[in-house]
Parts: C-alpha cells; structure tokens; sequence
C-alpha cells in the first residue's frame, strides 16, 4: 500500500504593508519625541520665550511704546541700590520662610490625623481641599472682607471674647499687614502639604509601626525613628514646589495689600509689576524679575542636594 504525502495549500494572504509613518511611530526613539513634542512646544511658548525676553528687556532700556538700546547691567545696578528692592528682598524671604514652616507643620498635623480610620474620613479629605480648589482671588477677595477694619468678622470674634476694644487694621497697619498676608498664603496652602503627605504616609508599611511598637516604642518614638525618616524625601520634594511658588506668589499679596501699606509687603513679583507695568519701565520691571532667579536657584540646588542625600540613605 502506497502512501502519496499532499502538499499543503499555499496561502495568499499577503501581509499588509506598513507605511513610513506605522514605522516611525513603531520605532520607540521617534514615539518618544512624537509624544514629548506637544510638551516641549509648550514649555517653549510659556516659559522659555518669556525667560529669555526677560533677559533681553532687563539689558536695555525698553520702555512702553520707545524701542531700548543695549544698556549692559546698568539696570541691575539701578536695582542694587534702589531702597524698595532691599525692601521686597527681605519681604520676600521672610514671607516664604515663615509660610513654609507653618504649612509644613500643619500640614504634617493633619496628614497624620488623615492617615488614621475615623467615621467621615473620605469626607473630611475632599473639605480640606477646598482652600487649594477655590481660586485664588476669590478667596483672597473673602479674606480681605474678613480682614476690613469696619466689617471684619475677625474683629467681631475677638471683641466678643473680650480679647480687643477697638478696630484692627490688619491690612493698613504695616506691622500687621505682612502677618496677615502670611496667615492667608498658610491657609491656601496648607492642604496641598496635607494630601501629599498624607500619600507618602500611606506608603510606610504598617509593619514597621508594629515592629517599633513591640519592641516598646512610643507613638512619638515611632514618628520620630519610622515615619518621619521615610516621609523625609517626600517631604523636601513637597518643600521644594512650595518654596518656589511663595517665592513668586502674585495674586494674593495684589489682591489684598497691592504691596501696600509704605511697601510693607511688597515682593519680588508685586513690585516688579508695579515698575514694568505700571510705570511703563519694562527693562527695570524685566530686571527685578530676574533677580528672583539667583536666589531660587541656589534653594532648588540646596534642596536637591538633601533629596539625592534622603534617598540614598
């Protein structure tokens, strides 16, 4: 018996070609910069084409409407020996300073009551969000109403406890004004502390904490040796964003004081405002915004430092 061995029908299914494009965006090199480009784009637009216009503008002496002329560093001169600068200088860092440590402290308060199982818990996380979502001049504008010497409520509260007798001003008086500046960017600021540390809390095993406290830890024991050393990277990042967005806060100080009053809370960004918009002097306004640069370069280094050193231990 003969066996015959039948050949197996050929397939013409042809494989569909791939055009130039299917093989670009197969090639992870050319994903990459499709996928990063619309972002690339927009850093250009809003942060590099104005930095380096600023650059431009703070070596000339460009006004509204009158083209400038190369002037070198002529107006970093200016601005080294101009007495309100000095003034916005101090302002500025004694305003980021005391808000970070306040919104770091609170903040830290609350992420570890958040980190604990209460009745309401997803609740009380969305409310304390609120001061973050609202927008920013809105909410100054309520606080200026709070803070008015003729209809505060804050004024109301305290003299019926008894604590005052007459009228505050908290936003004419000038030892009172960067105080009440300051209360308000800690209330803003406060929940984005909270939350992102409240993300690097949940993180931390729980095990740890058992372990710490059958070898006979206090709650404040276990804070100190377990949770703050691995909430330390999370917590300089958190530091870091916020140390850069007080240093440059506009809206509120604007809305509330205008940098007011005699210049006792004006800042980098309320008075370069007031020189290269208001006054028409973009170069000299270009050139006090610029020199918030220096000084936040060194914090960011300074801070990066400590992250890379938090990490690697």
């Amino acid at each position: 018996m003969t066996f015959t061995t039948v050949a197996a029908p050929r397939s013409y299914a042809r494989t569909p070609r791939r055009g130039p494009v299917t093989r670009l965006l197969e090639d992870e090199r050319w994903l990459a910069i499709v996928l990063l480009l619309p972002t690339v784009v927009l850093l250009g637009l809003f942060i590099a084409y104005p930095f380096i216009k600023g650059i431009m503008l703070s070596v000339t002496d460009t006004k509204v409407g009158v083209p400038g002329h190369f002037v070198g560093l002529q107006n970093f001169v200016n601005v080294w020996h101009d007495g309100i600068f000095r003034v916005a200088v101090w302002n500025t860092c004694i305003y980021t300073a005391i808000a970070t440590i306040f919104k770091l402290a609170l903040g830290l308060w609350l992420a570890v009551l958040l980190n604990n199982n209460f009745k309401g818990k997803a609740f009380t996380r969305a409310f304390i969000l609120l001061p973050f979502i609202i927008p920013t001049v809105l909410s100054t504008l309520a606080w200026k109403w709070m803070f008015d010497p003729t209809f505060s409520v804050i004024n109301w509260g305290l003299y019926r406890l008894g604590i005052i007798d007459h009228r505050i001003n908290w936003l004419g008086d000038p030892d009172l004004a960067l105080i009440s500046v300051i209360i308000v960017n800690v209330w803003r600021g406060v929940p984005f502390f909270a939350i992102s540390l409240l993300a690097g809390l949940q993180t931390i095993s729980p095990e740890l904490h058992e372990a710490a406290a059958i070898d006979g830890a206090r709650a404040w024991q276990r804070f100190r040796h377990v949770t703050w050393p691995l909430l330390l990277p999370v917590t300089l990042v958190v530091m870091l964003f916020s140390v850069i967005q007080t240093f440059a806060d506009f809206q509120l100080v604007y809305v509330l004081t205008g940098g007011g009053p005699a210049n006792a809370t004006q800042l980098f960004s309320t008075y370069a405002y007031q020189i290269g918009i208001g006054t028409g002097l973009l170069s000299q306004g270009a050139t006090i915004s610029l020199a918030v640069f220096p000084v936040l370069l060194v914090v960011v280094i300074v801070q990066l430092f400590y992250i890379r050193k938090a990490e690697t231990h």
